[in-house]
């Protein structure tokens, strides 16, 4: 295998290791290092001890650091890199509906019907069904389910399954009677009720925060060892996968109950069973009082300050998505002539004040933003904090970002704004042509998911999956970021080719974007002296194989503080 090493980068790399020469714990020879520093520099050897990188170079200097106990993996050619960092991700959510009933990959209602059937057979008498993981395309065009599906299999207890995107929920009968929804049932403040066209009976799908809490104020609440089942099921997953850091982009505080998300991560922390760093974004409830909730997070933030969690970071919602016209728009959607435009979950003016009261009490915000008025709306809440409070090192970042308004690209750089991009959603699929493009118009679809054009306009960029909505694997998002194409060969053209960036910018925004948006940039992120040893070794070197291929890798080592927390280092002798 060729190894395109920066020479003058591997020099600089030698001669900054400490110069004494101790025994390492570890030492990783004959390998082709990506270090994703400055310079993208490639190196042979990496030496770790009590937790960190000690040495980066050649595989001859590396010798210096072996010693009688130093135990010495020859990685044969095989590429290590930097663990990657997922920057919005649900992974106790997500936790537990794959321990609930999944409906996750399922194509076809013939397959979601049959997984319910088998799931409900298995709960005993009276006990809720719950699950998540259902794909909207399945009831494409309307991307609605119905409940007459649910209730001819489950006719005689609750039932609901969050969709894949966590943004509508599919409900029966049973579920709707307990709580009490009807006809006469008026929408809720930042969600919707759905109902069968030419009536207000409710045909058995909510939508967002508002229409799910209509049903989830009557479910049996989780307990601790529900969450904590769904964190551990996550952590050995995402552990395989190479993530070594990630924020949760949804932790509840759960006020008023006595267990909440937050509450798992401190106590997995207290363990030191967080086998990642992790940052925790509080939640925002949108339309609720402020003053409340910003005593909340200010107590969270203390008590949730340990050894490998954070909760410095508050999440907003500031809309939903276009599939079900919920994403809010500029312009009116192409298919509404009564000039519907989408909803704001906070007004403007409620978000200026939330944003610049979180900034000056050194909060970082995690907006999420989809549609160009919901991504302007955001940008112009950053600019009144700074406005009011001045500029300081925020690491604000906007997720998702799908629809943009091109007068709003230049606008990140100037406001320091983090473009958190889900690039894996940037193909011709399904939820595109028919859920996406049909209600926005041949114009607006110029301005999907804009990744290079944001670099291009100098704004920084930091990736992350959104799990569960789709899949963790970041192997699969950087290639589709580098080809704008289905990374499992599906026969479509790329969406918006021009948009592709280079194969070291999406590494980039997986590995040092993600560590800068986590305030983690100084321990992590890449392969340097003295940072922390969160490391991978792929099973191949993704810049020696075709694009099409990056998907295909496979994580077969990964450490977290030098500690193998996925594979082993003896399998790799």
């Amino acid at each position: 295998m060729s190894k395109p090493y920066h020479v003058a980068a591997l020099f600089a790399l030698a001669v900054t290791a400490p110069s004494w020469g101790e025994d390492a714990d570890i030492v990783f020879t004959d390998g082709a290092v990506y270090t994703v520093d400055a310079h993208n520099s490639w190196a042979e050897a990496v030496a770790v001890k009590d937790k960190r990188i000690i040495f980066v170079g050649s595989s001859d200097d590396v010798s210096a650091y072996i010693g009688r106990d130093t135990k010495v993996v020859d990685l044969k050619g095989k590429m290590m890199m930097p663990g990657f960092q997922d920057v919005h991700i649900h992974p106790v959510s997500a936790g537990i509906k794959y321990n609930q009933c999944p409906l996750f990959d399922l194509k076809g209602i013939d397959a979601m019907v049959a997984k319910v059937r088998e799931c409900d057979a298995k709960l005993p008498k009276g006990a809720w069904l719950q699950g998540g993981g259902f794909l909207l395309v399945n009831f494409a065009p309307s991307g609605l389910p119905d409940k007459k599906i649910l209730d001819a299999v489950v006719p005689d207890r609750p039932a609901f399954f969050y969709s894949s995107d966590g943004h509508s929920m599919w409900v029966n009968s049973k579920a709707l009677e307990v709580a009490g929804i009807t006809a006469d049932t008026p929408d809720p403040e930042n969600g919707r009720i759905d109902r069968y066209p030419g009536s207000m009976e409710p045909s058995g799908s909510l939508q967002e925060d508002g229409g799910f809490a209509l049903i989830t104020k009557f479910e049996p609440p989780y307990q601790a060892a529900d969450y904590a089942v769904g964190l551990n099921y996550s952590l050995k997953y995402l552990n395989s996968l190479g993530i070594t850091a990630m924020q949760d982009a949804d932790v509840d505080l759960n006020p008023g109950t006595v267990y909440s998300s937050l509450d798992t991560y401190r106590d997995f922390d207290a363990r030191d069973a967080l086998t990642m760093h992790v940052v925790a974004s509080l939640w925002w409830e949108a339309g609720k009082p402020m003053a409340p909730q910003l005593a909340r997070f200010d107590e969270a933030r203390k008590a949730a300050y340990g050894k490998h969690l954070k909760a410095n970071t508050v999440k907003i919602m500031q809309d939903g998505v276009v599939e079900v016209e919920t994403a809010a728009m500029i312009e009116p959607y192409s298919d509404r002539p009564d000039g519907f435009r989408g909803d704001s979950f906070n007004t403007p003016e409620m978000l200026n004040d939330v944003v610049t009261e979180l900034d000056k009490r050194g909060y970082q915000v995690h907006f999420h933003a989809i549609g160009d008025r919901a991504i302007r709306e955001s940008l112009d809440a950053v600019e009144a904090a700074q406005k009011a409070n001045g500029k300081r090192d925020a690491r604000h970042h906007m997720s998702h970002i799908q629809i943009w308004d091109p007068a709003d690209i230049p606008r990140m750089a100037a406001l320091d704004v983090v473009a958190n991009y889900q690039a894996l959603w940037a193909v011709n699929d399904t939820y595109i042509t028919e859920l996406t493009l049909p209600h926005i118009g041949e114009e607006r679809a110029k301005y999907l998911y804009p990744i290079a054009s944001t670099l291009k306009a100098g704004g920084k960029l930091a990736l992350g999956s959104d799990w569960s909505v789709s899949t963790p694997d970041p192997f699969d998002a950087i290639e589709v970021a580098v080809t704008r194409l289905d990374p499992h060969g599906a026969d479509v053209p790329p969406l918006l080719a021009d948009e592709a960036i280079s194969l070291a910018d999406a590494v980039r925004g997986y590995t040092m974007g993600s560590a800068y948006v986590n305030f983690l940039d100084q321990d992590t992120g890449s392969v340097e002296v003295g940072k922390l040893a969160d490391l991978i070794v792929l099973d191949q070197n993704i810049f020696s194989v075709a694009p099409s291929e990056i998907s295909e890798t496979k994580v077969l080592l990964t450490l977290f503080e030098g500690k193998a927390v996925h594979g082993s280092l003896a399998a790799l002798k």
